[in-house]
């Protein structure tokens, strides 16, 4: 393909992927408004009788002892849903859509798409401390790969718009463009190329503008001015430290005790089809005490922010909060894990900071301020995303002054989760448990910053392609060190032009077939070759080679490619990825 031809089909591309992304992105702002408008019909029938999608907030002042038994029913019909549509629906979506990018080509089932919302729907309105931001990225995500699949896109643009639908997910959820972007790259995509980064954009930029259609501007939460005590940094930023450290070990506590109910849940001796069920009566206890744990809770997340709880309250948000979400969720029924999190954190941050200017003289840490960091801090060490919440709370609150607070805090609480966590995370700790390895560190691709000139032996062995096979033998046999030491060698013609290559297997098979070796070397070989260049990347000579299925390269000169100038073989692979160490 000539290069201006290959320009243009990369052109072509990259404008038809932007065009499926700003379709996914629409699409998934649509869902998202979709299934809120969902949750809220089916909590308004449910605990109020009544056919509306007014908001509400769940109360035993209206329900009474009906509030145990509402989430076990929701429980139950998430376990007929899961038994009887797909198992992929369980769970708070990211792993799963984690799982399919990772070792299944980017493909989700289609039925994903319609089912996991309907079921996080009924297990939030039913009483689920949930968020719906997890099951919206998930779903977002299947729309995206089903459109691949039915237009039968490569693997690699699969990925894209699955993640650019998770990320418009997430943007359409929060109002939060550049966090949805950032959590696909943190979490799905584990590359930045303009390839996927510019369909991400469209997607996540058409996603918040839909949703500002919807159900209008500004972000999920309203949070104030807080004051995060820039100006008194030696006094302030100690504290943050404390609090980094705090969050980042309650993460981890977290994480391990999710799945120890998890594993609970696996030694029940009953079906696993009635454990969302046994999730919700237990939810349904603890909802019956603390009621206000119920439901996603935005409303309580922007009362927290804003420090307008009692400490009787936050209490009740730190301890209750988890103890249901870890109850319900670990019995394996749908729902996010951010909002209830969200909550989580921020309550621990704003208690610590009430904690702190309680019993420490002259202390003046804010309440908010602890309260935003807290938050990022906790789902972003949890997760593994910390610069996905960064500036997940910077969009949130608008102030720069936040940047400095939110890093520190949330890096913090990183360290801590990396000495204690060290392979797994709250998102990939289940995929670890089916055996599948996932790295989330991102690092370019070494085969991408190196060239064949640079690891290719640069003095290959070149031999005429009429010498007989059985002439070769005698040199081999000799033990000529040039010979043993290279497995294949490059075949030139009278000119000098290379004609063909031969391998060590090669030779096998033509005394097998001649025992007398009287066959040329081009003969035995191959010719016409496949060939690299100096300037070339060895992403790309590799790609070459596994789509011929050769485990060699005769490197050639760019200026003329008959002439030979190295050879590319398994060993230069390996000493490509030394360059990495």
């Amino acid at each position: 393909m000539k290069p201006n031809a290959a320009t243009n089909e990369v052109r072509e591309r990259m404008i038809l992927m932007s065009l499926l992304g700003a379709a996914v992105g629409v699409a998934a702002a649509v869902l998202a408004f979709l299934l809120y408008r969902l949750i809220e019909l089916i909590t308004n029938i449910v605990f109020f009788h009544r056919f509306t999608v007014n908001q509400v907030v769940i109360s035993t002042v209206h329900v009474g002892i009906w509030i145990v038994i509402i989430p076990a029913v929701g429980g139950l019909i998430i376990g007929v849903m899961a038994k009887y549509g797909s198992t992929k629906i369980r769970g708070h979506g990211i792993p799963e859509a984690m799982e399919a990018v990772l070792f299944n080509r980017s493909r989700i089932e289609p039925r994903v798409a319609i089912l996991k919302p309907i079921s996080a729907a009924i297990a939030i309105g039913t009483g689920g401390p949930f968020g719906a931001e997890g099951p919206i990225i998930q779903t977002g995500g299947a729309v995206g790969s089903v459109l691949a699949q039915w237009l039968k896109l490569s693997a690699n643009e699969t990925k894209t718009l699955l993640a650019a639908g998770a990320g418009a997910g997430m943007a359409a959820t929060f109002s939060t463009p550049l966090a949805g972007v950032i959590l696909a790259v943190e979490l799905l995509l584990f590359e930045y190329k303009p390839r996927s980064f510019i369909p991400l954009v469209v997607a996540t930029t058409l996603a918040t503008t839909v949703r500002f259609l919807l159900l209008g501007p500004g972000a999920m939460f309203a949070v104030g001015d807080p004051n995060f005590g820039v100006s008194r940094a030696a006094a302030v930023y100690p504290w943050y430290i404390v609090l980094g450290i705090g969050a980042g070990l309650c993460a981890v506590g977290f994480s391990k005790a999710l799945y120890w109910v998890e594993d609970q849940y696996e030694r029940l001796p009953i079906s696993q089809f009635w454990w969302p069920a046994l999730g919700g009566l237990g939810l349904g206890v603890i909802g019956l005490f603390a009621p206000r744990v119920l439901g996603v809770g935005y409303e309580t997340i922007s009362d927290i922010l804003n420090d307008r709880l009692t400490w009787t309250i936050l209490l009740l948000v730190i301890v209750a909060k988890p103890a249901a979400l870890l109850v319900s969720l670990g019995s394996g029924t749908s729902g996010g894990l951010l909002a209830p999190m969200f909550m989580t954190g921020a309550a621990l941050g704003c208690g610590f900071a009430h904690l702190v200017n309680h019993f420490v003289p002259g202390s003046v840490l804010s309440p908010s301020a602890c309260a935003l960091v807290a938050m990022a801090a906790f789902f972003g060490a949890a997760a593994r995303a910390p610069f996905t919440f960064i500036v997940f709370v910077f969009e949130l609150t608008r102030n720069y002054n936040s940047i400095l607070p939110l890093m520190l805090v949330v890096a913090v609480a990183e360290i801590v989760t990396l000495i204690f966590m060290k392979k797994s995370t709250i998102m990939t700790e289940k995929l670890i448990r089916r055996g599948r390895l996932v790295n989330q560190d991102y690092e370019a691709d070494v085969f991408q910053r190196i060239t064949v000139g640079q690891v290719m032996d640069s003095h290959p062995v070149i031999l005429p392609g009429s010498m007989r096979v059985s002439e070769l033998s005698v040199r081999l046999t000799a033990g000529e060190s040039e010979l043993i030491r290279h497995p294949a060698y490059s075949l030139v013609d009278e000119n000098n032009h290379l004609v063909g290559i031969v391998t060590r297997g090669d030779l096998v098979k033509a005394f097998a077939k001649d025992p007398n070796g009287a066959d040329t070397l081009l003969a035995s070989g191959s010719p016409n070759p496949t060939t690299t260049f100096p300037d070339e990347l060895v992403s790309d000579a590799l790609e070459r080679m596994l789509a011929r299925g050769c485990g060699r390269l005769p490197v050639v000169s760019r200026t003329d490619p008959t002439q030979v100038v190295g050879y590319f073989g398994r060993s230069a692979v390996l000493e490509a990825r030394l360059h990495a160490r």
